[in-house]
């Protein structure tokens, strides 16, 4: 009677599947608040008109390997148009993608990339308005698939940041 050796672990002969998107760390890039009017600004009790823009941009360091930037540009005026505080946050994170097609970096760049960061980028707004003395601005969530739609549009169909061939130099 012959026996057959066990089979070898077939989780060694199987490819390490690689993640399609790596964060390798995310941190403030640029950070400005003014409170042009204080104290007065805190002394005054008067509901503010808010202006509030996002974007999301990208650098591309190599072929697999980005840089997204989110940049959070708040302000509040007083109903006579009195500046009350501008702030601005460039949040980004370093990321790496995995073997994909090149029609999977947009989403995962413009879309996932800063779903990840927002609810960090969130919390320094929120803390940088409550320590200048204002109540927390508390950003609701930004719909990023919509803001991607935007960009494609507004560059022609063509992901901004993205290089079409090889990246470098010949």
């Amino acid at each position: 009677m012959t026996t057959t050796p066990p089979p070898a672990n077939p989780a060694a002969d199987q490819p390490q599947a690689v993640a399609p998107l790596t964060m390798h760390g995310q941190y403030i890039k640029d950070l400005s608040f003014e409170n042009p009017r204080a104290p007065q600004s805190l002394i005054e009790q008067t509901q503010p008109q808010l202006t509030l823009n996002v974007q999301v941009t990208n650098r591309q360091f190599d072929a697999k390997t980005f840089e997204v930037a989110l940049t959070i540009e708040a302000s509040a005026q007083t109903p006579e148009k009195e500046p009350l505080f501008m702030l601005e946050l460039v949040y980004a994170g370093t990321v790496s993608l995995g073997e994909l097609p090149q029609e999977a970096y947009g989403p995962l760049l413009f879309i996932e990339t800063p779903r990840l960061l927002f609810p960090f980028a969130r919390a320094v707004v929120a803390n940088a308005t409550r320590e200048a003395g204002f109540p927390p601005l508390n950003i609701a969530p930004v719909d990023f698939v919509a803001l991607y739609r935007q960009q494609l549009e507004a560059n022609g169909g063509r992901m901004p940041g993205v290089a079409d061939g090889p990246v470098g130099h010949a």
